[in-house]
């Protein structure tokens, strides 16, 4: 089937909630995606870093293929060997005691604050219930995660939208302090806000957030869909703030593009979700666990992070040689380009005419390539990068 035939296919039968570019992406392999006309394309985007092991990893695939061939569902009325595994890996290398797994970003924010709701339930009753977001936030697109964001743009015609949120200017002390009331259960942020244009949240602010919650039994509660899994040269992004949360919630990169979504507990909430209180059919599901504990391997094995963190600093330094770039902002392979003159979403496109796949963020070109991305294809990438931009 041609390109366009597939393309006419697609918009005939699938709901229009995105705005695509005129491409069929047949394939990939490695750090190169290619097209139904065998085009092929340095991925700076990674599915919007889901792809944290680029296209087809081996070993990713080995250990998908393997579990495809032994279960590929069950109900979590029951146990398998490879969610346990899963699990365990994870609660190891993050130091958190348990772990619910769902299967996207959102439903793993959604646990969170149905762990902070009924954590403070039961300790101090139905009226502390409200959980602090920031402005400029994104935190899922299900109507509670929605409510969440803290950006009006998406506060439409959804109506009536949940009830319990309080928001607070990002990097703004005064205004939490005034806000973190008795009504309070939670306060929940990005560290590195992703889809509100990569920025970072000032150390001291983040040491606020901590201090207060501390002193008041508030819970403190990550969003790391975007920054964690290695994105940003540690395997949770809170690390760069010297911080754990009571609860981390991860998607994206985990399974390193099938789907999946991870709510980490630390000890203080472990057991609040009883039998009954969530649930997810397909969450903890065999084939995201096999791809997912793929992941962690990759990530933990000797020198693997501090290769990202010199790719950020390569991707850093050839960025800022480019007269056009007016700022630079996020951490690790988690970039933010702030341009003196050109239009991001123009950028993005003629990028894609020139085989280069990115991504954009409020006024910013975004950058989540794979991991593993070369530095011989990083310098390819930006060599486009300055051509369009000269």
């Amino acid at each position: 089937m041609s390109e366009n035939n597939t393309i006419e296919q697609f918009n005939k039968y699938v709901m229009p909630t995105y705005g695509r570019y005129d491409v069929v992406m047949d394939k990939g392999a490695h750090e190169v995606a290619v097209d139904d006309a065998g085009r092929k394309y340095i991925d700076f985007g990674a599915g919007i870093g889901a792809n944290s092991l680029g296209y087809c990893n081996d070993e990713w695939v080995g250990a998908i293929c393997s579990q495809a061939h032994k279960i590929q569902h069950t109900s979590n009325y029951y146990y398998t060997k490879v969610q346990a595994d899963f699990a365990e890996k994870l609660c190891q290398m993050t130091g958190y005691s348990s772990v619910f797994f769902g299967n996207s970003g959102a439903e793993a924010n959604e646990c969170a604050i149905k762990i902070a709701r009924k954590y403070s339930f039961d300790k101090y009753g139905s009226n502390r219930y409200n959980i602090i977001t920031l402005v400029n936030s994104f935190h899922g697109r299900t109507l509670c995660t929605l409510s969440a964001t803290g950006q009006d743009v998406f506060h439409n015609y959804f109506f009536p939208f949940v009830d319990g949120f309080k928001y607070v200017e990002a990097n703004n002390i005064d205004d939490l302090r005034e806000k973190l009331d008795d009504t309070v259960c939670a306060v929940m942020f990005e560290y590195i806000q992703g889809e509100g244009g990569v920025m970072n949240l000032d150390e001291k602010f983040v040491d606020e957030i901590f201090k207060l919650c501390e002193e008041k039994d508030v819970l403190t509660i990550a969003d790391e869909v975007q920054t964690g899994v290695g994105r940003t040269g540690k395997f949770l992004c809170g690390e760069n703030y010297n911080k754990k949360t009571d609860i981390t919630t991860l998607a994206k990169g985990l399974a390193g593009g099938v789907p999946v979504g991870a709510c980490l507990a630390g000890k203080k909430c472990a057991n609040v979700l009883t039998k009954g209180t969530h649930g997810s059919t397909f969450g903890g599901n065999p084939i995201s666990c096999a791809g997912g504990l793929a992941v962690l391997n990759k990530v933990s094995s000797d020198g693997f992070l501090e290769e990202v963190q010199k790719k950020g600093e390569h991707f850093r330094c050839e960025l800022s040689k480019i007269p056009e770039v007016k700022s630079i902002s996020g951490i690790g392979l988690m970039i933010g380009i702030t341009l003196k003159s050109k239009n991001a979403a123009d950028v993005v496109k003629s990028a894609l005419d020139k085989g280069l796949l990115l991504l954009s963020a409020k006024e910013k070109v975004r950058l989540l390539p794979p991991l593993t991305i070369s530095y011989e294809e990083i310098d390819a990438g930006i060599k486009i990068i300055s051509e369009i931009l000269a």
